[in-house]
């Protein structure tokens, strides 16, 4: 009784299997460089915005504190969008005709915020506090990078979870002194690891990387 199948059948059938393994391979592979590109993180993409603020104008060359218009970044877990107020202060002496800030007049005058889109957008399962990384020695620019030389604010670290451990897991490398936190012109110290072992000690910084530290 002859056979149902060729004598290449066997053959024709690992090969299949073992293309079908590696394209299920690539294709995961594929996702997981994906999901943690900039593509998807939106890392380094200018975000526009109703006005174009510019933080490097602003913070770098008018030399503005991140708390003149963050108000509550110390003692609340939001950095705390600014009221049109902050923007008045000056804006009403300066610039008070300028076309490109009639949005931050009309909001002035309506007492309606100015609808900005958010920058450092994480998502709603994660939990993070400012106040707390301030407090840390976490500095600003630690997460937000030089926005001191930003004329249209981008998101300058991935923001992924593998992003946050690195920190948590490694915090001696990433502290500085709590009176440096806002000064974006720190540079760690070629002695980090020491300096940044004795900080940790000294605010008793604790290594947190269980789930329920951010995801609440």
């Amino acid at each position: 009784m002859p056979g149902h199948f060729h004598p290449w059948a066997n053959t024709v059938l690992r090969l299949f299997l073992v293309a079908l393994v590696l394209s299920a391979t690539f294709v995961i592979w594929g996702g997981a460089l994906i999901v943690r590109s900039p593509y998807e993180t939106r890392q380094d993409v200018p975000r526009e915005q109703p006005v174009p603020f510019s933080h490097g104008h602003h913070v770098g060359g008018l030399g503005l504190d991140c708390r003149y218009c963050h108000l509550t970044v110390e003692y609340s877990g939001f950095a705390d969008i600014p009221p049109t107020k902050i923007c008045m202060n000056c804006h009403s002496e300066m610039w008070a005709v300028a076309p490109a800030l009639e949005p931050v007049r009309e909001s002035y005058r309506t007492g309606k915020s100015i609808q900005w889109t958010r920058v450092n957008d994480l998502p709603q399962f994660v939990y993070f506090d400012h106040s707390i990384h301030v407090h840390e020695g976490i500095g600003c620019s630690e997460c937000h990078g030089r926005i001191d030389r930003m004329a249209l604010t981008y998101q300058a670290a991935p923001l992924t979870m593998a992003w946050c451990l690195d920190c948590h897991r490694n915090p001696e490398m990433h502290v500085r002194p709590r009176g440096r936190v806002f000064d974006m012109d720190y540079v760690h110290p070629p002695d980090q690891r020491q300096v940044g072992t004795r900080l940790v000690k000294e605010y008793g910084i604790r290594r947190l990387t269980s789930c329920t530290t951010c995801h609440r």
